[in-house]
């Protein structure tokens, strides 16, 4: 089933044109990777999702974003609950400068989730241990978060991200600040998270966008240029640009 449809999106910094024509549909409860070379246009389009291109002056987005029949591009739409829906995750870690707990229960007590602590204490232990950081941390939920280990912390990130149950979350290159181990971790958390959201994760690794998802996009110079299922993408791809850029000739 279809959650995201992009139709005729383009984008442009300025005078400068970033995205060109994008149709892309990004299906329920599964992965979709966007791989190319850096400047291409991937994180960009992430931010259309869930209108952060917004914050930036200079950028105006044309064409159509229709999250479950609706488009978010329509003047009336309230970009605090959109965002509400549609969580993210960035590069680096970023934790509040807060407890743990605060990190987690910031985005439910906006959106008014709980009514008593015991609530609020549920939905943080939840988040926690859908984000496999539990058993590691629940003796420290009153200490900063900006003290965990930097996997740690983007195990937080992506907590906090869930706690207000967004339908979809985004990933932009979430695994390019940590080691392996830490990379492992995240890549098995994708792979559970995936039952109940659907996940879009920009990344400049080829082999992690094979190891998690089941669709990919492969974006060159602002251009979709071919996007379909992981296996297909990575094994028998329509465009020689894909074939050129997934066997190493450029990017």
């Amino acid at each position: 089933m279809i959650k995201i449809s992009a139709k005729n999106v383009d984008v442009f910094y300025g005078k400068k044109q970033a995205l060109f024509n994008i149709n892309l549909d990004i299906e329920e409860n599964q992965v979709t990777a966007l791989i190319g070379p850096s400047g291409c246009g991937k994180s960009t389009f992430l931010r259309c999702l869930n209108r952060m291109n917004d914050v930036i002056d200079i950028c105006k987005v044309q064409g159509e974003i229709v999250i479950n029949d609706f488009n978010i591009n329509d003047k009336g739409c309230d970009v605090v609950r959109l965002r509400e829906k549609i969580g993210m995750v960035f590069q680096k870690p970023n934790p509040f400068p807060k407890t743990l707990y605060e990190n987690i229960s910031y985005g439910p007590t906006i959106h008014g989730m709980a009514q008593s602590k015991q609530e609020m204490d549920e939905i943080v232990e939840t988040s926690l241990k859908k984000a496999a950081l539990w058993e590691e941390v629940k003796d420290r939920l009153h200490e900063p978060g900006t003290g965990l280990s930097g996997g740690q912390q983007q195990r937080l990130c992506i907590a906090r991200a869930i706690s207000v149950q967004p339908e979809v979350i985004l990933m932009d290159e979430p695994c390019s600040a940590l080691d392996p181990i830490a990379t492992a971790q995240i890549e098995e958390l994708i792979d559970e998270l995936k039952k109940e959201h659907t996940i879009i994760i920009v990344t400049h690794s080829m082999a992690q966008a094979a190891r998690v998802s089941q669709r990919t996009g492969f974006f060159h110079l602002g251009e979709l240029i071919e996007h379909g299922s992981t296996d297909k993408i990575f094994k028998n791809p329509d465009n020689t640009k894909t074939q050129d850029y997934i066997t190493g000739r450029f990017g």
